[in-house]
């Protein structure tokens, strides 16, 4: 797979259906898996429902796209976006697209782009629905993007004795490490994280109270880490193991 850093992006926020609150951190989150050469906020801008997005567009730059509500009870929001949407796959210019919106309308607009070879990223509330989630590569809660102003983090990070106690996710840490691991039993953590996505879009580390998937797993204290240079002067490479992977009998 090519560079993340290096995929060209489209950024569509449903501004009826997203706080203006989340535009900085959402940004920040898109910078970490591409480029935003599109970024577009569709509603109906003469609303006063929409004034508090005003100065996030301005100093953010995102284009606004005007979208009155021509009918009562009928979103032509969604419509105008997932329009919008369709030309710009069909210009071939883009590696990938990040939906912002919390509503299922677009999960069939996020799984016609994947079936075009694109990637999605979903952003939307915890309230998302889990069709539109399941129809993206990953989905980012945006709750994990604002950080509260009487908080020097979003979440405290959980305990081990608190994650081992989370049967869901050491199934999923441990499901994911066999299915990348090598016959020793080790495997590379970008190879894991790759599992784990792929399996649970809206996994995300931060959810647990940790920036970073290599934290959480050395927070469960189940897994044994190493960190390995690569050479010709690369970062070193985190690989993980079970704990009890050692005191296993060879066949």
């Amino acid at each position: 797979m090519a560079n993340d850093h290096a995929l060209k992006l489209a950024v569509l926020i449903d501004a009826d259906n997203a706080q203006p609150a989340i535009a900085e951190g959402l940004l920040a989150e898109v910078a970490k898996y591409g480029t935003a050469h599109v970024k577009r906020a569709y509603g109906d801008w003469t609303s006063n429902h929409l004034k508090g997005w005003k100065e996030q567009l301005l100093t953010q730059s995102i284009q606004p796209i005007q979208q009155f509500g021509y009918t009562s009870g009928k979103n032509a929001t969604d419509s105008a976006m997932i329009i919008d949407a369709m030309d710009l796959l069909y210009t071939g210019r883009l590696d990938g697209f990040c939906i912002v919106s919390s509503d299922s309308d677009f999960t069939r607009l996020a799984a016609r782009i994947r079936e075009s070879g694109l990637i999605v990223y979903g952003f939307g509330e915890r309230k998302t629905p889990d069709p539109f989630v399941a129809a993206c590569d990953k989905f980012i809660y945006t709750e994990i993007l604002v950080a509260k102003p009487d908080e020097e983090q979003p979440l405290k990070p959980r305990t081990a004795s608190e994650l081992k106690r989370d049967t869901g996710l050491v199934n999923l840490l441990r499901n994911a490490l066999e299915a990348a691991s090598d016959d020793d039993g080790w495997a590379g953590l970008g190879g894991v994280g790759s599992i784990i996505t792929k399996q649970r879009p809206n996994f995300d580390s931060r959810s647990y109270g940790y920036s970073k998937l290599s934290e959480l797993i050395a927070a469960t204290t189940l897994f044994d880490m190493d960190r390995r240079s690569p050479g010709d002067g690369r970062p070193k490479v985190i690989y993980v193991r079970n704990k009890n992977q050692a005191a296993r009998p060879e066949a």
